[in-house]
């Protein structure tokens, strides 16, 4: 059983899309590619039986997404899920300075990560921590998120967009209708479309954005439109994963491919590094069966991982 790519119900956590994955397909060994929040809808990809040994090679891959970012309200786990504990009025931005703002958080940078997070410092969760009334000193990572589109700016989050045409994921009157967490009040609301490398947590960048427009912020809605090669128009619900659509683990890899000889394969697969003009990472195959994802110097191939 290969990869499956399934809609994230509301308030669900992804282990609770895994559980169901595993009584839905009778395994137990069900992996994903990459966590989204209990208030966030969208795309998770699960590996299936043998294709859990993907998902090392697709958890980095990047993520788009449509995010509401509401301006005035601060909450200690950087969502909807609140309280509010900080507020303030947005003096609202002119287009241009608005943009000129978000295109400030464009490119590589250092990103705080949420206290309300699964990161481990010390064996310690993060989100532990916080909900006994902690903190944890979590240092700013490397993130990079390659582009940030305004679609609207709106009174209150009530107003915003909830339906998208499913090619753009732009506002539309039909296509694919999204539920959001419940409001935390009647905040000027961003809305956002967002392609980000792998680690970007959403909800710091509300966070960040509201102190750069110099107000407590909060993301009052977010949904995961695409991971990796799966978008959401494609994925399946939680009700219907018996019969889902599945992609094989070759075709789940977007890597370039070498075609193997017996020679090359064999050599792979004992783990010896054979010559090959090869830069950076790949998939080899042979008659069309995957045998290795190898890393390439140019002169040798590395096996990362390989299969019998």
């Amino acid at each position: 059983m290969p990869v499956i790519a399934a809609d994230k119900p509301l308030h669900l956590t992804s282990h609770d899309v895994v559980n169901r994955a595993r009584r839905a397909l009778g395994t137990k060994r069900v992996g994903h590619t990459g966590t989204l929040d209990p208030l966030a809808t969208g795309v998770v990809v699960l590996c299936v039986d043998d294709s859990t040994k993907l998902v090392q090679f697709m958890e980095h891959d990047t993520k788009e997404y449509l995010a509401w970012v509401s301006l005035g309200a601060g909450t200690p786990t950087l969502d909807a899920e609140g309280p509010v504990e900080a507020q303030g009025r947005w003096q609202r931005a002119e287009g241009e300075e608005l943009q000129r703002t978000l295109q400030q958080f464009v490119g590589p940078q250092k990103q705080i990560p949420p206290q309300y997070s699964a990161i481990q410092v010390g064996g310690q969760r993060a989100y532990a921590v916080a909900r006994a009334g902690g903190q944890l000193d979590l240092p700013a990572r490397d993130v990079e998120i390659h582009a940030l589109e305004l679609l609207g700016v709106y009174h209150r989050v009530q107003d915003a967009p909830r339906t998208f045409d499913p090619q753009s994921w732009t506002p539309a009157a039909e296509g694919l209708t999204f539920p959001l967490p419940e409001p935390l009040g009647e905040y000027p609301t961003l809305l956002l479309r967002a392609h980000v490398g792998s680690g970007t947590y959403l909800r710091s960048l509300a966070r960040d954005l509201g102190a750069a427009l110099g107000v407590p912020a909060h993301l009052s809605g977010l949904v995961r439109t695409r991971a990796g090669r799966y978008s959401l128009r494609d994925a399946v619900s939680l009700d219907d994963l018996a019969g889902a659509p599945v992609t094989p683990d070759l075709d789940a890899l977007d890597f370039p491919r070498i075609e193997a000889d017996e020679r090359l394969a064999r050599e792979l697969r004992q783990g010896k590094r054979p010559a090959h003009p090869q830069r950076g990472r790949a998939v080899v195959t042979l008659h069309g069966a995957l045998v290795a994802v190898v890393d390439g110097d140019g002169e040798q191939l590395r096996v990362v991982r390989a299969w019998a």
